[in-house]
């Protein structure tokens, strides 16, 4: 599991990523809000904890422009405000959890331990993009009355391609997220050949989404 842990305070970050490191996680560190924003576009991760009070942008307005993106990873926030006002702006910004500092460890690992169960449990059954469905229990992409059944791997690109809609997508990230269990299908132009029976199938179901290659060879879905 993968953790991404934001906060201007430094020995604060030091001090949780060797707790988050100790429990199994993987993590990684940012010191302010554009970073953490930055880094969750450009990754992916399990959960995320987030200082609301950090320079360039806020806890807050990171999550906010997440959300906006339809990225829809778990935010535990971090405040040292106790306020109810500040913690329902985050929760209406779209974080799924706060902590009012000074907090116990504990605690937080038991908050990112539901999170994750939470996020596991609670999967889309469908996808929608666009004219497109994608039905998770059968792994049927269709368009008005034309379907095709997804082999799992084509599912689960796919599926990655639309929870980052509009955002670029490379290929070490695919590898990561959807190979990483399997060295041996981690082969040169694995991720391309699946892109193509996926651009193949949309173009035949009358898809108005696409899937574009950018100049940098990364891969993102678009709506016409």
């Amino acid at each position: 599991m993968r953790i991404l842990l934001a906060d201007d305070e430094k020995e604060l970050v030091r001090a949780l990523s060797a707790i988050l490191k100790f429990n199994g996680y993987e993590v990684d560190c940012v010191y302010d809000g554009q970073a953490a924003y930055d880094a969750a576009v450009n990754e992916d991760y399990d959960a995320m904890v987030f200082d609301v009070m950090m320079p360039g942008m806020s806890g807050i307005d990171a999550v906010q422009a997440l959300r906006a993106k339809n990225i829809d990873t778990p935010v535990i926030l971090l405040t040292a405000k106790a306020e109810f006002s500040d913690r329902i702006t985050g929760l209406d910004a779209g974080a799924d959890d706060y902590l009012t500092k000074p907090f116990n460890t504990g605690e937080l690992l038991a908050r990112i331990r539901a999170l994750l169960r939470r996020n596991t449990e609670i999967k889309h059954d469908v996808i929608t993009c666009g004219n497109i469905t994608l039905v998770k229990e059968t792994l049927e992409l269709k368009s008005g009355s034309a379907s095709f059944r997804l082999a799992t791997r084509e599912y689960k690109v796919f599926e990655l391609l639309a929870s980052r809609l509009g955002t670029p997508i490379s290929e070490q990230q695919f590898l990561d997220r959807i190979f990483d269990d399997d060295e041996e299908e981690k082969q040169e132009g694995v991720v391309f050949l699946y892109i193509s029976y996926l651009r193949t199938k949309l173009n035949a179901i009358g898809a108005n989404i696409k899937i574009q290659t950018t100049e940098d060879n990364k891969y993102v879905l678009t709506e016409e």
